[in-house]
């Protein structure tokens, strides 16, 4: 285990490195950090620090980089997460609140996660397999045709074509609209084909056909939508990091582009929790030289989807970490009041 004071260095190197982009030497350290010890105590603990792969020289008569290793130990036993300011709150609300609906609270959250953190943002549309019913919908277009309407909880609205196998009243309508809502309205999307199973059974013989039509759409727009979605921006965020990357940029914005990959980077939707991956935590070659913060949102405190943002591993993880939070406690408010 790192004395307390290793582990103050190690902050301070980590801080220096992310903030001056210059690798930091014993000297800078105690100028700029009150260490209370002695340049040359500082430069054992640096060299205790390399020994242990917490920190590297670049290159001969440099000063020391954090690892990936000594920006793991940061993040779990250092880096607190910065809280926002009261302007940055009122602003983060600001922006959202004025959403009219889910594709824009989406795009709204996407902008507003880049432009604070200045990295990659990643937003995950909340996936209708972990939402519930609010309310299902079905309007007459013509006798033999329907429209219907599917209201989730976090907003996202669905809307399919029915052409009906005969002619299907108002008052029949009606019934069905009142007898689905009443079984699957406030339940969660898995549940609902067996809540509806024997729902045919309560009509009249010759609309048991368009009944049993209306309920099988209703089930395919689940299977339909049971493919994730997300959305980013920000990539041009990356090219002010072109130093950061060893090689060349091009693997990361070629794996940006990979929507599977994104989606297992930002983890299991129903996990509320902060993730942070750092370097080659990421399983994904094209992201080795990147950090991934991410965390989940929704509504009533469960994780319907994922949000966070892909930056370099010189990052700086107390403010991006509480960015990524603020936005996502944000975001699930919006969800829970829409």
């Amino acid at each position: 285990m790192l004395s307390e004071r290793r582990l103050e260095v190690l902050r301070a190197i980590v801080q220096d490195y992310v903030g001056t982009e210059e690798p930091v030497g014993s000297k800078a350290l105690t100028e700029r950090h009150n260490l209370g010890v002695s340049p040359a105590t500082v430069r054992n603990d640096m060299a205790a620090l390399e020994d242990e792969g917490f920190i590297a020289q670049p290159h001969t008569s440099a000063g020391r980089i954090p690892t990936e290793k000594g920006y793991r130990l940061f993040v779990d036993r250092l880096a607190g997460v910065k809280p926002m300011t009261a302007p940055e709150r009122r602003a983060i609300q600001n922006f959202l609140d004025g959403a009219v609906d889910l594709d824009d609270v989406v795009g709204r959250t996407v902008r507003l996660l880049a432009q604070l953190t200045r990295q990659v943002a990643v937003v995950q549309y909340p996936s209708l397999t972990r939402s519930t019913v609010r309310h299902v919908e079905l309007l007459s277009l013509a006798p033999a045709r329907l429209m219907l309407v599917l209201i989730t909880d976090t907003g996202r609205v669905e809307q399919r074509m029915i052409d009906c196998p005969a002619p299907f009243g108002e008052t029949s309508l009606a019934d069905l609209r009142a007898r689905l809502n009443s079984r699957v309205a406030g339940r969660r999307f898995a549940d609902v084909p067996q809540l509806v199973q024997d729902l045919p059974d309560a009509f009249e013989v010759e609309d048991r056909g368009t009944v049993t039509t209306v309920l099988s759409t209703l089930l395919e727009t689940l299977v339909e939508e049971a493919e994730e979605r997300l959305m980013i921006g920000g990539t041009a965020n990356l090219t002010r990091f072109g130093h950061d990357f060893p090689l060349t940029i091009r693997p990361v914005l070629e794996a940006l582009e990979e929507q599977v990959v994104l989606l297992k980077l930002l983890g299991e939707a129903g996990d509320s929790s902060m993730t942070v991956r750092i370097g080659h935590e990421n399983k994904y070659e094209g992201l080795n030289s990147t950090s991934v913060v991410s965390v989940g949102y929704g509504s009533g405190g469960e994780a319907v989807a994922k949000l966070g943002v892909v930056g370099p591993t010189r990052m700086d993880y107390p403010g991006t970490m509480g960015a990524v939070r603020a936005v996502a406690r944000y975001v699930g408010q919006i969800l829970a009041e829409s």
